[in-house]
Formats: C-alpha cells, sequence, structure tokens
C-alpha cells in the first residue's frame, strides 16, 4: 500500500457524516488535505479536530459551477500538484415518480453528475500534466442496482459512472487511476429527510465506509481498485 505522508489530497463534501471521518482518517495518516463542503461552520470544525490549518479549509456549492471553479484556483495555491481527489459529496432524494419535482429532479443531477464534470474539469489538467493522480467518486449502489423510488438519485449516479468510464479511456495511457465506491446504506445524515423504512442500526458505520476511502487512497501504484461494492446484509424494515 502506498503511504499517504506527505500526499496532497483533496477531499470534497468533507462537512457531511462519512466526510468528516474521513477528513479524520486521512489527516491522521499524514497527508496534506484540502476540504470543502457547503457548510462553513461544520468544515471549521472539522478541521479543528482534524487539525486542518484553516487556510486550506474552502467552502463550495458542487453544483455552482463558479464556486467550484473559484475554490480550485484557491486550492491549487495551497497544492499545485493534486495526488489525490476524494468525491464524497452529493444529495440524495428518494421519493416516488409522482412526487418527485422537476426541481428535485435537476438538483439531483446538478450535483451528483454535472458537479463531478466540474471537478473534472479543475483537477484533471493538472494530472494529465504530471501523467498521474487518483481520483475517487462514491456513486453507492444505486448507482449499480436501482431501486423503487430513486429515479433522481440513480439516474445521477449511472450517469456518474457512465462519464467516468468514459474519462477512463482518455486517460489509459497515464498513471492516472479512476475508482468508484458503491456504498449501500450507511448510517449518516443522508437519511435523515428520506421517508423510506429502513433499519440504520443494520446500517454499515459511517467509520466503516470512511476507512474503506481511507484504504483506497492507499492503493498501489503498481494496480488500481477500479471498484469496491460496500453494503450492510439488510437494512430495509419488512
Amino acid at each position: 500500500m502506498e503511504s499517504l505522508k506527505g500526499k496532497n489530497v483533496v477531499l470534497i463534501g468533507a462537512s457531511g457524516g462519512i466526510g468528516e471521518k474521513t477528513a479524520k482518517l486521512l489527516a491522521s495518516s499524514g497527508a496534506n488535505l484540502c476540504i470543502t463542503g457547503r457548510d462553513m461552520l461544520k468544515l471549521k470544525a472539522v478541521a479543528e479536530t482534524a487539525n486542518i490549518p484553516l487556510t486550506q479549509v474552502f467552502e463550495m456549492d458542487l453544483a455552482d459551477e463558479l464556486s467550484v471553479k473559484n475554490s480550485f484556483s484557491l486550492i491549487q495555491l495551497q497544492m499545485p500538484v493534486i495526488d489525490i481527489l476524494v468525491n464524497a459529496a452529493g444529495v440524495g432524494i428518494i421519493k416516488p415518480m409522482e412526487t418527485l419535482s422537476a426541481e428535485e429532479f435537476r438538483l439531483s443531477l446538478n450535483t451528483n453528475l454535472v458537479g463531478v464534470f466540474y471537478l473534472m474539469q479543475s483537477v484533471l489538467p493538472g494530472m494529465k500534466e504530471q501523467k498521474k493522480g487518483l481520483i475517487i467518486n462514491i456513486p453507492g449502489v444505486l448507482g449499480k442496482v436501482p431501486m423503487a423510488g430513486a429515479a433522481a438519485y440513480s439516474a445521477s449516479k449511472f450517469g456518474l459512472v457512465g462519464m467516468m468510464q468514459s474519462i477512463r479511456e482518455e486517460i489509459k495511457r497515464t498513471e492516472i487511476r479512476i475508482t468508484n465506491l458503491f456504498l449501500g446504506g450507511v448510517d449518516s445524515p443522508f437519511w435523515d429527510h428520506i421517508d423510506l423504512r429502513v433499519q440504520r442500526d443494520k446500517m454499515v458505520m459511517a467509520e466503516e465506509a470512511a476507512k474503506a476511502i481511507w484504504f483506497l487512497c492507499q492503493q498501489p501504484r503498481s494496480g488500481v481498485v477500479s471498484e469496491m461494492v460496500l453494503q450492510p446484509f439488510n437494512h430495509q424494515a419488512i
């Protein structure tokens, strides 16, 4: 496994449940870490507990192109070379089609898919120039196997998987690696506002999901983990 010590890592969505745990693991492993999120107060709290300098904390809305570009222009002042990008941001809207609004559908696509397009445009040029790097996205298992009520979420995540597969073909003559982590039910704030009967005590713990991301950040340079699936045995109520 590759050491994280001294690696330049950008973590998107560090103010979320999984992102917060991931930030602490990466920072404690010696990574030089920049973190982003929509909630600056939460980001500052994460930075304090993970000993991340406030100069490496950036408020960013993934669905806003200008916000992404402005943030990365500042990030690149801190780290001209980005070794690893981890995208742990996203929105989850689980609703039957008859109650799903067009606004909610667009929000899902703009954050989970179009927002990642903005990320790729921001980090790929530098990685292509150095001909190496690691990009980790978290499509979730609903980007592999859809379920009822997840039309918006699955559409955005299936699109993300397809986009990254295409990008993988563009960079196959470089040492840039792309990994998709398909997480199943994780006990995180994701479920706080979703009207679906689930058993959160049977879900994967956020700490364990973060450990999976931490592990993937250390994959050996001689190979690549193209995808990993981590899910609970069963968390839907009967």
